[in-house]
């Protein structure tokens, strides 16, 4: 259900693209003071921007996502995906470690970590050749507190959110450090129903499809993780990091009546789809890091060697049900009934090594190995009551892929004022996907191995203490998800449904950024990305016995760039009473790509294209007011608005939304009233009009108007320092299998 509602409505891609250069996350921190905020916090340090957070009234009652939300040029418009400005995606790292969740998981880790447990927050927008990262993606590290002093400390987080429908939550965390030995950890639960409505239009001059209802989606999740840090002396630590999430989603629903009309013979059909979906997936990972300092300098050695376990369980039965205009149930048609079980074990190692030479001179060299398989065995049976016929499409897919990477890099502080880096990436993949569908001769074996160079280039120039110009270039590769190479069908109604596509290869990805800052405030953003090859759906529809039928189907289609222009500040106004954020932008969006035939079944379609070029306004505002002296009350206003724009599906109509909170703190207390979506206006609405005549219309309502309240409570010796950043073997692969 969830890949399905994904695929389908793009929720978490497409509305999160719409508005991802509406801010940009936050990848370093340092530590702020006094609620004033007297030293710098947000500034601009060679390839990334600084948020410091440590005390920030912002952080109290809040929690990780809600930070990263209120963080310059970090976004979220579905309150479930976070962008950097101008970035495809988000790698979150935990006190320098990937978190190696799936996107689930790593949504409710962050719902319900508390923001007081943040030292500060580092946002890389264009990683170096040491970074594996792909596409034009961006990380987000997130430094946690941790204690200066022997003892314990934490706290305990409470939730209460009522949108649809009700949903809770709870977190413990924990932090204690005895000697040379630190620990700090987090157990957290949460359970909520993701409800939405959705209105679906397809057709053309020949037949039409309308369906309309509700999909609900139950689920009941529980995480955490455990960080252990052991320093054998001043030049050796170890590190083992452990991250662990379930999740439970039972009786997902999918209530649709649907409406077709065949126009040449004026004949109406009317029917209901009504589903029920049982999914559990969870995810294991294990890190172990060792790093060894060789010098005064800060030169070091740095090894990761990491495992990741993931498990997802999913079945479902979809039933296609006679009715007429009045909905009455008039009996079964058609069952569909789908297993989709996918299993991905992978291995990680790292090794990477630091120079740094007098003179201001550093070099890195670094290597890395990736071996992953999946494992999915599907079924997909089709049972038609009219006939008594049934169907059975098993499909057992297996794929392995090999990843063999090393860079070089070389940084150089050339003047006082001028500083730059230069590196190259080496990377190889050899990926084999073997399936036992004797329907399908070329899906029994696909092999695929490819190279790639990919060169980086970042330049910085400090112009005065207040002036400060920097350009970035880097070169990617966008590998697909596991999930969309298994050619598997998730059907939402008899005539609709999204397809992956085994066939799909990487895409190529180049970005080029320039940033000026002026006084560690306010910044221009100015940045260009190309994708060849670009990974998306493609909706191809036609008449096929009378009846419209609307694939989704996953492939490569063609080139897209996108430029943009972000002008922002982040500064505190009457003497801290005031913390303003602030991004404003124009986006230009050029899509170039057409496709006819459904590379699985080789059926002809008429012919979808997307050669449009679309300019978009975006703004975003974050706003924390402080309402009395003693510092212990303070308000939220937040909105964004994003214009409308075209996507790959068509075009998305603008988005916008306004939260308000307030927040009191009493003593080791923090309770915060939120209000969120106060207008109702974040409702996404994408059309599609192609010259032949084939529409296509997708209304989906979320329901983000609600109300929350969260409770949170400190306990322990508050003392803290920063702790060391630790990057894991297998930060590149979590976010693959999402």
């Amino acid at each position: 259900m969830k890949k399905l509602i994904l695929s389908l409505s793009l929720l978490t891609g497409v509305v999160a693209f719409a508005q991802e250069t509406a801010k940009s996350d936050s990848t370093k921190v340092q530590d702020i003071k006094e609620v004033t905020m007297t030293k710098k916090v947000f500034q601009k340090k060679a390839d990334r921007f600084i948020y410091d957070v440590a005390s920030s009234p912002v952080a109290k009652g809040n929690t990780a996502f809600g930070l990263l939300k209120e963080t310059p040029l970090v976004s979220s418009t579905d309150d479930k995906t976070l962008r950097i400005a101008g970035k495809s995606n988000v790698l979150i790292y935990l006190n320098g470690r990937p978190t190696q969740m799936d996107a689930e998981s790593l949504v409710q880790f962050l719902k319900n970590t508390p923001a007081e447990n943040i030292q500060r927050i580092e946002v890389i927008t264009m990683p170096g050749s040491e970074y594996k990262v792909e596409s034009s993606d961006g990380i987000i590290n997130i430094v946690l507190k941790k204690k200066t002093s022997d003892g314990l400390n934490g706290n305990l987080r409470m939730n209460n959110q009522q949108n649809y429908h009700n949903s809770t939550a709870a977190g413990l965390s924990l932090n204690y450090r005895k000697d040379k030995l630190g620990i700090n950890s987090n157990i957290n639960t949460s359970e909520n129903v993701q409800d939405q409505y959705y209105i679906l239009r397809n057709g053309n001059s020949q037949a039409t499809n309308q369906s309309e209802g509700r999909i609900a989606d139950p689920n009941l999740n529980l995480g955490g993780y455990l960080n252990i840090d052991y320093q054998f002396n001043d030049n050796n630590s170890l590190a083992l990091t452990y991250n662990s999430s379930a999740n439970k989603s039972n009786n997902s629903t999918v209530n649709l009546f649907n409406t077709t009309k065949d126009l040449v013979n004026n004949v109406t059909d009317y029917t209901w789809t009504k589903s029920r979906e049982d999914a559990h997936s969870y995810n294991n990972s294990i890190n172990l890091n060792y790093e060894l300092k060789t010098d005064s300098l800060g030169s070091k050695l740095n090894l990761n060697a990491a495992g990741l376990l993931y498990k997802r369980l999913q079945s479902s039965n979809n039933f296609t049900i006679a009715s007429d205009q009045t909905g009455n149930d008039n009996g079964k048609l058609l069952k569909i009934y789908m297993e989709q079980p996918q299993f991905i074990n992978n291995f990680s190692a790292t090794a990477d090594y630091i120079q740094k030479f007098k003179k201001d001179l550093t070099i890195s060299i670094g290597g890395n190995f990736n071996k992953t398989k999946t494992d999915n065995d599907t079924k997909y049976d089709t049972y038609n009551y009219t006939t008594n016929a049934l169907i059975k499409t098993p499909n057992h897919f297996l794929y392995d892929e090999n990843i063999f990477g090393g860079y070089l890099t070389v940084e150089k502080v050339l003047t006082p004022k001028f500083s730059g880096k230069v590196g190259v990436r080496y990377e190889l993949t050899q990926s084999e996907g073997k399936s036992d569908n004797a329907q399908d001769v070329n899906l029994r074996n696909i092999k695929r191995d490819y190279d790639k160079l990919l060169p980086y280039l970042s330049l910085n120039y400090a112009i005065n203490d207040t002036n400060n110009i920097s350009y970035a270039f880097s070169s990617r590769m966008r590998r697909p998800s596991f999930w969309e190479l298994n050619p598997v069908r998730n059907v939402l109604t008899e005539f609709n449904y999204t397809q992956n596509n085994p066939f799909v290869k990487a895409s190529a990805v180049y970005n080029h950024e320039l940033t000026y800052m002026y006084k560690n405030s306010y910044f221009l953003i100015l940045s260009h990305s190309l994708e060849k090859d670009g990974i998306t759906q493609v909706p191809l529809q036609g008449v096929i016995n009378g009846k419209n039928q609307l694939r989704y189907i996953r492939t490569n289609f063609g080139d897209t760039q996108e430029m943009s222009a972000m002008l922002g500040m982040q500064k505190s106004f009457f003497k801290g009473y005031l913390t303003s954020n602030f991004n404003v932008g124009l986006q230009r969006k050029i899509n170039n790509g057409s496709l006819s035939q459904d590379p699985l079944t080789g059926d002809i379609f008429p012919l979808y294209e997307n050669h449009t070029v679309s300019n978009s306004f975006i703004l975003q505002t974050s706003n924390n007011i402080r309402l009395d002296q003693k510092k212990t009350w303070f308000a939220g206003v937040n909105y964004f608005y994003v214009d409308k724009q075209q996507i790959e599906l068509g075009q998305l109509k603008g988005l916008m939304s306004l939260d308000l909170d307030v927040k009191k703190i009493w003593n080791e207390w923090t309770f915060a009233l939120a209000f969120r979506d106060v207008l109702d206006t974040h409702k996404i609405v994408i059309e599609d009009y192609q010259k032949n005549g084939n529409y296509n219309y997708v209304n989906q309502n979320q329901y983000m108007r609600g109300v929350e309240l969260t409770i949170v409570y400190n306990f322990g010796n508050q003392k803290v320092k920063k702790v060391r950043n630790i990057e894991s073997a297998d930060k590149d692969i979590k976010s693959r299998t999402k």
